[in-house]
Parts: structure tokens; C-alpha cells; sequence
């Protein structure tokens, strides 16, 4: 499954620069690109809200 990023992203550009696939995007709050995801939870490492999950 892929992770997804919910409300709680402040926006701080902290998973994308980790993200080693390229799958999240910039905007008012961040996006992760579900097809190209590939479930490593690197972004769920370092966001500091906990916005970056596991998708249910």
C-alpha cells in the first residue's frame, strides 16, 4: 500500500527531498502519487506532524 498525507501537513518540504522515487508533490498541503509510491515509509520518517501515513 502507499502512504498518503492527510491534513495535518503543514507544508515544510520535509518528505519530499526523501522521497526516493520522486512520488510527493508540492502544494498547499503535500501529495504522494500512489502509483509511483512504493511503500518504503521514508517520508513518514521525518514529517514532523505525522501527516505522512500508511494508506488504510
Amino acid at each position: 500500500m502507499a502512504y498518503i498525507i492527510t491534513d495535518g501537513c503543514i507544508a515544510c518540504g520535509a518528505c519530499k527531498p526523501e522521497c526516493p522515487v520522486d512520488a510527493i508533490s508540492e502544494g498547499a498541503i503535500y501529495t504522494i502519487d500512489a502509483d509511483t509510491c512504493i511503500d518504503c515509509g521514508s517520508c513518514a520518517g521525518v514529517c514532523p506532524t505525522g501527516a505522512a501515513q500508511p494508506e488504510d
